[in-house]
């Protein structure tokens, strides 16, 4: 049986550090900085996902238009074209947006609205439980 998001969702827990699209870079940094996270989701009217904030995002913005980025809102440095999933998506459906997308945090839309956040270390976690459970179970098998 497919490990589905939702189950990843359940078990790591469904909080999501969100700021507004006005916070500068400088307070955002902060709060990536005080969580020990690499993203944040930036929600706009009624907790629907307006974007996304990375370490790459930040990086970027200083490297392309100098620390002054800094006092610059958020909003004007997001990604605002944010790949999302739903609690129905595969782990394995996942690892491709992933990849094949080039990034390390998907947010998880329900009813339209952020229902949560899946990172890739999430993933990883859940593919060696995963592999963990199926050598487990194939030692079961050869004993007997």
């Amino acid at each position: 049986m497919a490990i589905i998001v939702k189950n990843m969702l359940d078990a790591k827990g469904r909080n999501v550090v969100t700021v507004d699209p006005d916070k500068t870079l400088l307070d955002v940094a902060a709060i990536l900085n005080q969580n020990k996270i690499g993203a944040v989701v930036i929600t706009g009217a009624e907790g629907r996902i307006a974007g996304i904030f990375t370490e790459r995002d930040l990086v970027r913005s200083i490297a392309s238009k100098g620390h002054g980025v800094l006092d610059q809102p958020v909003k004007s440095a997001m990604t605002t074209s944010v790949q999302r999933c739903k609690e129905e998506t595969t782990v394995d459906e996942l690892m491709g947006m992933m990849s094949g997308g080039r990034f390390r945090h998907v947010p998880v839309e329900k009813d339209g609205k952020l229902a949560g956040i899946v990172s890739i270390g999430d993933v990883v976690k859940s593919r060696i439980r995963e592999i963990e459970l199926e050598a487990e179970q194939i030692k079961a098998y050869i004993a007997g």
